[in-house]
């Protein structure tokens, strides 16, 4: 081949060479130029992505055929704002924690029905309007009259283990209390006539009537101190302009969310009131609960050593936590679990068996461990607000 057609054949390969880089360059140039619209539009329509549990119905499931009261909620304010769902599923047993692993760890965006109170997870949480209100129930039979406490009397009313109501009934001598360990137990001695009354969790109370005894019962839900607070559909604190998108579409969606709770058996009418809680506040500047139903605390409590935790936000930590087994604020019936008495008890070793349980907790008593769960700071600060609470006499 002669130098000439070697010439001509390289000015032909980079003539086509270039026309391509052209084409590239060109290609590129109108991506580049359509990326903004493309990741705005995507931003706008991507999932509103909730945090809930697959197994906890009445409020959430993982079944599309049943998938709960407060997913159902969230559907339907997802669809107002125009947009699909998509969940983060995570077991609610854990408390706090799911919250701190799920919603604050951006997993999702929210999550509905955390409750709507002052001191759950402090400026972490914000809120949305209410959306429903959550607590306790009295459940008997359609003719059975359940308009207060004094009607309670003479009767067999099943209790939760360690919980409000027993708390509540536990100074009322003309009524008999049956200890039941969970909502569907208190059902079941009802249905088999071994108690007269259930004093239970409402919204699991309302959900077995509906779907395992053919409505068979009334519910009334209770208001009272430690019965009944308000629910809403909880944000990271940074979303703040989502919060405002959803409450500006929760006005329009009432009819739907009181069809819901209707659909679930949720009790949402009007509760029986049982009296607020008398609160006084102690030399120590923490607010301490007097149920109506309760005896009162006869003594000041026992003044301790000034505490080196934040009793502030040990009181939240243990009132998110702890309170389900010893009691909001430690007021408890049962002495063996009321932590007000764990100077009477233990005396000098308190800090030392406080420190034991927390950490290798008493799975032989129900008791779990909860160095994997809270930091140390974390739990001096419980200690902290439990060395505020002791008394050397709890009369429950």
């Amino acid at each position: 081949m002669s130098v000439s057609s070697m010439t001509r054949n390289e000015v032909r390969k980079r003539s086509r060479d270039a026309r391509l880089g052209q084409a590239i360059r060109a290609v590129l140039l109108s991506t580049l130029l359509m990326a903004p619209a493309v990741s705005a539009g995507a931003e706008e329509t991507k999932p509103l992505r909730f945090c809930a549990d697959p197994t906890n119905l009445p409020f959430s499931s993982d079944d599309p055929g049943k998938p709960g009261l407060y997913l159902e909620i969230g559907q339907a304010v997802a669809e107002k704002l125009g947009r699909a769902v998509s969940y983060k599923w995570y077991k609610s047993y854990f408390g706090k924690r799911t919250v701190r692993e799920t919603l604050l760890s951006k997993q999702c965006d929210a999550m509905v029905g955390l409750p709507l109170v002052d001191d759950f997870m402090g400026p972490a949480v914000i809120f949305s309007q209410p959306i429903a209100h959550e607590g306790y129930a009295l459940v008997g039979a359609k003719d059975c009259k359940l308009a207060g406490i004094d009607d309670l009397k003479g009767l067999r009313v099943a209790v939760q283990y360690e919980s409000a109501p027993q708390n509540l009934l536990a100074s009322r001598d003309d009524i008999q209390k049956v200890t039941v360990l969970s909502p569907d137990e208190g059902m079941a001695a009802l249905a088999q006539g071994k108690v007269d009354v259930a004093f239970i969790w409402a919204p699991v109370a309302g959900w077995l009537n509906k779907t395992t005894y053919d409505d068979k019962y009334q519910v009334v839900s209770t208001e009272g101190d430690g019965l009944l607070w308000k629910t809403a559909i909880g944000f990271a604190k940074a979303s703040g302009a989502l919060r405002d998108e959803v409450d500006g579409v929760l006005p329009s969606l009432q009819p739907e969310i009181a069809a819901l709770f209707a659909k679930y058996g949720v009790p949402n009418g009007a509760p029986v009131k049982f009296g607020q809680a008398d609160r006084t506040t102690s030399s120590t500047g923490v607010s301490e609960p007097t149920t109506v139903g309760q005896a009162t605390t006869t003594e000041k409590p026992v003044q301790t050593a000034a505490a080196t935790g934040d009793i502030k936000a040990g009181r939240e930590t243990f009132n998110g936590t702890c309170a389900h087994c010893h009691g909001p604020d430690a007021v408890q019936s049962e002495r063996r679990i009321d932590l007000r008495l764990l100077k009477k008890r233990y005396g000098a070793d308190m800090e030392a068996t406080f420190w034991k349980t927390v950490h290798e907790g008493r799975p032989a008593k129900g008791m779990p461990s909860w160095k994997d769960v809270f930091s140390d700071d974390e739990l001096k600060n419980v200690y902290a607000y439990l060395q505020t609470l002791q008394t050397s006499d709890s009369s429950n």
